[in-house]
């Protein structure tokens, strides 16, 4: 589900490969979250998340969460938030190489990483969930604002928007844009630039400037998680992710 590399200066990749679209099922969300883990307590000094070529990650596995009772779903979603607090509070940088689309759950990823890098072409990222019939959370719409601003997060968030790769530039949602083949290169060597300043200074002002969403996500329990489940078993909600499966499977 993930392959690990480790480059020079001390920076880790840790690439998404779950085939055929990186849909980030409970397994894959708890391989991500050791994978971090396992990075800092290794001695890791920054993290590079990656993708396939011509996709980051489609999301949450919309499919197999369909599958699941009201437990199994809070299961999920608490797994999910859980993965979210460990990239709030890493103690090192990490940087997503968005390595092309990225709707919903692999946005979320990429925007609570410290930089993302992400392929220029017909290549779409965003916070679609209000399209899907889900409800986004405050503790992830924190992550939107923080990274483009209030308004401009409003207006994202409430149309459920995909934004190509040029007009996520442009907007902040992404910091800079590079050739598909390479997107990763270029976040390892922003990842390298980082790491060449004085260490302790820059990672404690890193600890200050992340401080809002580290504090967003201090205790998991303290989430309203079982208000996000029932809107997931809202009726609307169940309607229209029934239909979205119905679409997948006719592509296949």
């Amino acid at each position: 589900m993930l392959n690990i590399t480790n480059h020079d200066n001390g920076i880790r990749e840790i690439q998404l490969a779950r085939p055929p679209v990186n849909a980030l099922n409970l397994e894959l969300l708890r391989a991500l979250r050791a994978a971090v883990d396992d990075a800092a307590r290794d001695g890791v000094r920054g993290i590079v998340l990656s993708g396939a070529q011509g996709l980051f990650s489609a999301g949450v596995d919309i499919p197999a969460l369909l599958g699941r009772d009201r437990a199994g779903v809070r299961e999920y979603w608490r797994e999910f938030f859980a993965l979210c607090a460990t990239l709030a509070h890493a103690p090192i940088p990490l940087v997503a190489a968005i390595t092309g689309h990225s709707p919903a759950g692999g946005a979320v990823l990429a925007l609570f990483c410290d930089y993302r890098v992400m392929a220029e072409g017909p290549y779409r990222i965003g916070l679609n969930e209000v399209q899907v019939g889900l409800i986004v959370p405050e503790a992830i719409q924190l992550a939107l604002r923080r990274v483009v601003g209030t308004y401009r997060a409003e207006r994202l968030l409430v149309a459920g928007a995909m934004i190509e790769s040029a007009e996520a530039v442009a907007c902040g949602f992404v910091d800079e844009l590079t050739g598909v083949d390479q997107v990763t290169t270029r976040a390892i060597r922003w990842l390298g630039e980082l790491l060449a300043l004085p260490p302790h200074a820059m990672l404690a002002t890193r600890t200050l400037a992340r401080a809002d969403l580290a504090a967003a996500y201090a205790d998991l329990d303290a989430l309203p998680l079982d208000d996000f489940v029932e809107a997931f078993f809202h009726p609307q909600t169940q309607a229209v992710l029934q239909q979205l499966v119905a679409r997948l499977k006719e592509k296949k």
